[in-house]
């Protein structure tokens, strides 16, 4: 499967649609990363999102009738997992990767950390992971 950060023109951010949710990995911070799939230029790719937790009890909210047991599933780790990052996936026939249907996601490029005063020795390459910007909702007449 290819990388969306591959697919870029440019670092600008931009609007996914069509994202496959295919693994959910936390720790005890606010941080959290999704493991996703999109369909770009009519190809799959996948790509690393990461946000707050909050926002991810929001994508959960829109994931159409797996919504309750996705947020299950979120509830069940916090309570039991005592080793941390906890990994939730949903990339086999038993857990299918978790459709967001009719939402679109603002996205933000990410780059390698330098140390302070450190300059790159040339321009640094975006990573295959990107920053929620926005949650947007498509509304059929």
């Amino acid at each position: 499967m290819k990388r969306l950060i591959d697919a870029l023109a440019d670092d600008t951010d931009f609007f996914v649609e069509q994202v496959q949710i295919t693994a959910v990995v936390f720790d005890n911070t606010d941080d959290v990363t999704l493991w996703a799939t999109t369909i770009f230029d009519g190809e799959l790719y996948f790509f690393h999102l990461g946000l707050q937790f909050s926002a991810l009890d929001l994508l959960l909210r829109l994931a159409g009738e797996r919504a309750e047991s996705l947020q299950e599933d979120v509830a069940d780790a916090l309570a039991t997992v005592t080793e941390w990052p906890c990994l939730l996936e949903y990339a086999t026939e038993e857990e299918p990767p978790v459709p967001l249907p009719g939402v679109a996601l603002k996205l933000a490029c990410t780059y390698p950390a330098t140390e302070e005063g450190e300059e790159a020795e040339e321009e640094p390459m975006p990573h295959n992971i990107f920053y929620l910007e926005g949650v947007f909702l498509r509304i059929e007449p």
